[in-house]
């Protein structure tokens, strides 16, 4: 699955399924972006599912994000696992690309809400998010290594956003 952002744009970043050759590239944007990053192998785990998706720009990968359904008291709930941008390509829309992407994959399986944790001082990706329709649910305290809390946010893909 290739999809260019834009037919006329050839700057544009196209988004397609994570392969094993993308997984360097996606684990130093993980470490540039994250003080409590992923490990490799566990991006190892999602490649070819639908939901581990790349954004290339040029000959590189600009972003990734990593969605998946969980189990949810007999139905299935989205769960935006992990996403981050190369920090050369933030402010660029390629983040939304990937959450508009991922969602529509999501949705593609039937899934009719979607959760994400974030952090709670993280305001630039908390904007993102509620521009996708994600509201605060509830909030989860010290998630993080350092004792920071997580938002966890939810959003209703049945409701037009």
């Amino acid at each position: 699955m290739t999809t260019p952002a834009s037919e006329s744009d050839p700057a544009s970043p196209t988004v397609r399924t994570a392969v094993t050759a993308d997984l360097l590239a996606i684990f130093r944007i993980e470490k540039a972006s994250f003080p409590q990053p992923w490990p490799f192998a566990a991006f190892e785990r999602y490649v070819d599912e639908p939901g581990f998706l790349v954004a290339e720009l040029g000959p590189g990968i600009a972003g990734y994000v990593v969605a998946d359904a969980v189990p949810n008291h007999g139905r299935p709930l989205g769960h935006i696992k992990d996403i981050a941008v190369h920090p050369d390509h933030r402010g660029e829309g390629i983040g939304s690309l990937l959450l508009e992407r991922a969602i529509g994959v999501l949705a593609a399986q039937g899934i009719d809400s979607v959760k994400l944790e974030v952090r709670e001082s993280n305001d630039t990706a908390r904007s993102l998010y509620e521009t996708f329709g994600f509201e605060h649910a509830r909030t989860i305290p010290r998630y993080y290594d350092n004792g920071e809390d997580a938002l966890v946010m939810l959003a209703d893909l049945t409701v037009d956003n």
